[in-house]
């Protein structure tokens, strides 16, 4: 059985600071620290003050993935990475709470080849 990685989509609401893009990178950054994944690079694009900020941290592992809303306090995030070794509800925690999110919802996706008993 081969195992490729899991892959948490986050839907985060109630945050602030979603158009600061130093605050976004910082979170990103520590959300990858939590996780024990390897930065490779990051890239953020801010659309103006009031505006969203955009971002990917590319890993060796895979990457994780940010879009922010300010005028909705929403922000969507994905995390996949590869392997067993990494602590997913770690880097869901430093997310969130970087955020300020006063809820979330997940949703986890096994990927790759024999995923039905990587979840089990």
């Amino acid at each position: 059985m081969d195992f490729t990685g899991t892959h948490l989509l986050v839907d985060l609401f109630g945050c602030t600071g979603l158009d600061d893009i130093d605050r976004v990178e910082m979170v990103l950054r520590d959300t990858v620290a939590a996780a024990g994944a390897t930065l490779l690079d990051l890239r953020l694009h801010s659309f103006g003050t009031g505006q969203g900020v955009t971002g990917v941290a590319m890993l060796a592992e895979s990457h994780i993935s940010i879009h922010t809303w300010p005028e909705r306090d929403y922000a969507a995030a994905d995390i996949f990475l590869c392997g067993r070794r990494h602590d997913l509800d770690a880097a869901l925690t430093v997310l969130a709470t970087g955020l300020s999110a006063t809820r979330y919802e997940q949703h986890r996706l096994a990927r790759g080849y024999g995923v039905e008993a990587a979840l089990s």
